[in-house]
């Protein structure tokens, strides 16, 4: 196994940390007027006055932290420029009591990303203007690699010693097959994406930050081959803390939390809640009996179009579903389900806190 347990965090340390957060309950943040990172972030459309009313939505839902995907092109095009941004969305975070963790590399959906004006979504279908990063070309050719490798040091050197920084995912599902650009990936795309992966924790690593680095292992079976792939098992041995995806229902998640936890690491979830299956109801009291720390997908529906499903890419629906899959609230902040509101601002109250 390549790059094995580069200066990893001794799981003492890891603990330690862990104990100092309190519970971290999140959300998976990107504002709703924005398709993908790279119109969250660009200089053109950086809103800084959504942000700031939509995280205080999840303020008010009694969320302490956010998990949220920068890119590299921003680095590319304007590494200062990017990082005022940053700093800019930061200052928002702090203010409304919030954490965040920052997603470096993605794996998922459109394998071309383009700077300049993105394309609007495309009607009734989840998530179409989402790119990945770094994207086929650059796991094509690793004569790019060093482009990535200034990206990932200068990002995680900048803000390694801020305290408004949770940890840092390093890759978001590298291998994900993206069915719905079936033809339009690298063929051999799992072995180069392992590749940039072990390479981008050690770029991390080499910038020392004070906060944790991950990467999240996912995928339906659980104790299939799914999770005994290389590359899921290059994560969990070189992770801090350990960090998953589970879209399942309570009962199977449950069994995905008692087998990490073998690890005697951290262990939080990074993405769940897919309605009708994974819900706040049925999911939050399992996170919260285990110690673990969790963020469902959304927060406010916007141009992402999260509330329709992933099928939706196949089954091309016509209005508005009865049961959103994934976000929480419309623009002006109303519920989708009063109910569920309810729930996790009475469970989050309960349970939860500021993190330190």
């Amino acid at each position: 196994m390549p790059y094995k347990n580069m200066n990893r965090w001794s799981s003492e340390k890891a603990n330690n940390w862990y104990k100092k957060q309190g519970w971290i309950a999140g959300i998976n943040f990107i504002p709703s007027n924005a398709v993908n990172q790279l119109e969250m972030w660009q200089q053109e459309t950086f809103d800084q006055k959504t942000i700031d009313r939509e995280l205080g939505y999840a303020e008010k839902l009694g969320f302490n932290a956010a998990r949220v995907f920068l890119h590299n092109l921003l680095w590319e095009q304007d590494p200062e420029g990017f990082v005022k941004r940053i700093e800019a969305y930061l200052k928002i975070a702090d203010k409304r009591g919030i954490k965040t963790m920052f997603v470096l590399l993605d794996g998922v959906w459109n394998p071309f990303p383009r700077l300049g004006k993105q394309p609007e979504p495309l009607p009734y279908i989840h998530n179409s203007g989402w790119v990945q990063s770094a994207g086929a070309e650059y796991l094509r050719d690793e004569s790019r690699h060093p482009l990535i490798e200034s990206y990932v040091k200068g990002i995680v050197k900048h803000f390694a010693d801020d305290r408004r920084i949770l940890m840092w995912d390093i890759f978001n599902e590298p291998n994900n097959p993206n069915r719905g650009y079936i033809g339009k990936e690298i063929v051999n795309k799992e072995k180069a994406a392992f590749r940039l992966l072990a390479k981008a924790f050690s770029w991390a690593r080499d910038a020392k930050p004070s906060q944790p680095i991950t990467a999240g292992v996912w995928g339906s079976m659980l104790f299939g081959i799914i999770w005994k792939k290389r590359i899921n098992q290059f994560m969990l041995a070189n992770s801090d803390a350990i960090t998953f995806h589970s879209y399942r229902s309570a009962g199977k998640l449950e069994k995905e939390i008692l087998y990490l936890k073998k690890f005697k690491r951290p262990v939080i979830c990074t993405e769940y809640m897919g309605r009708p299956y994974s819900t706040f109801e049925t999911c939050m009291p399992v996170f919260k009996k285990h110690n673990t720390g969790c963020f469902s997908w959304g927060l406010v529906s916007g141009k992402t179009q999260t509330i329709y499903p992933w099928s939706s890419w196949a089954l091309r629906q016509k209005k508005e579903p009865t049961v959103w899959f994934h976000d929480i609230l419309r623009k002006d902040g109303t519920a989708f389900n009063e109910k569920e509101v309810e729930f996790i601002k009475n469970f989050t109250k309960k349970t939860s806190h500021h993190i330190i």
